[in-house]
């Protein structure tokens, strides 16, 4: 459903920085249905990737062999992702708070962590610097907190003002897509609220998996379930990784 609910939002022809997990399973799935003209950007500089299956990371051989340009890593960077070049950008996330802000470098305190995660990748950059921000990950207490351990990615900072503060560029995360519904920022507050649930779950359940005290919509819609083209195309995504 998260898969689905995310390429749902993907269409015609933006430019998406994609990342390798859910991210990239959900925008493959979008330029495989409903928007072939969908751009898919890889960190590694491939550029109009086509890949026939999901690639097994950044690098996988696939993403340029099928691309229509490959590029350097600092030519993505400094002149596609920071300039403003690409509309979307697709991140995961450890840790999220109630203004979109992530952690995927520590859990606890940062000089002695509970659990040291990935890093920052280019996380940081794709957060700054694309048009909007969509991140999906799962839903629980756990990772929906009220105030993250490290800001690896920011996101909506403490409040309005904030992203235009620090010089950031792009709109920052627009659309969180879990694993129990979509949250939305406030236009006013930039607070994520609950504006759907997914078929199944109940506002309640969301309510519980999350840290903080969660604001949902006046009117909080279902999603609708996926259809017979969606999960074939799914799940033959999925069958030949």
């Amino acid at each position: 459903m998260m898969s689905i609910a995310a390429a749902r939002a993907l269409g015609g022809d933006r430019r998406v920085f994609v990342g390798i997990g859910l991210p990239s399973t959900a925008a493959n799935l979008a330029r495989r249905t409903h928007a072939p003209e969908l751009v898919l950007i890889y960190e590694s500089g491939a550029i109009g990737a086509k890949p026939a299956r999901l690639p097994a990371s950044i690098g996988d051989g696939m993403l340029g062999e099928t691309a229509d340009a490959v590029v350097s890593v600092p030519e993505m960077f400094n002149y596609w992702l920071q300039a403003g070049r690409i509309d979307i950008g697709f991140l995961g996330a450890a840790q999220l708070d109630r203004f979109g802000n992530i952690n995927t470098t520590v859990i606890g305190d940062y000089a002695d962590p509970v659990v040291r995660l990935p890093g920052a990748g280019g996380a940081p950059e794709i957060a700054a610097s694309c048009g909007e921000v969509f991140v999906v990950t799962r839903q629980s207490p756990r990772n929906f907190v009220e105030r993250v351990d490290f800001i690896t990615s920011v996101g909506h900072g403490s409040g309005p003002g904030d992203r235009a503060a620090l010089g950031l560029r792009g709109a920052g995360p627009t659309l969180v897509i879990t694993d129990l519904g979509v949250l939305r920022p406030d236009p006013r507050t930039a607070e994520l609220v609950l504006t759907a649930v997914h078929p199944g779950v109940t506002v309640e359940r969301v309510v519980a998996a999350t840290g903080w005290d969660l604001r949902t919509a006046p009117e909080v819609t279902t999603t609708p379930p996926p259809t017979a083209a969606e999960l074939a195309a799914l799940r033959a995504l999925e069958a030949a990784r």
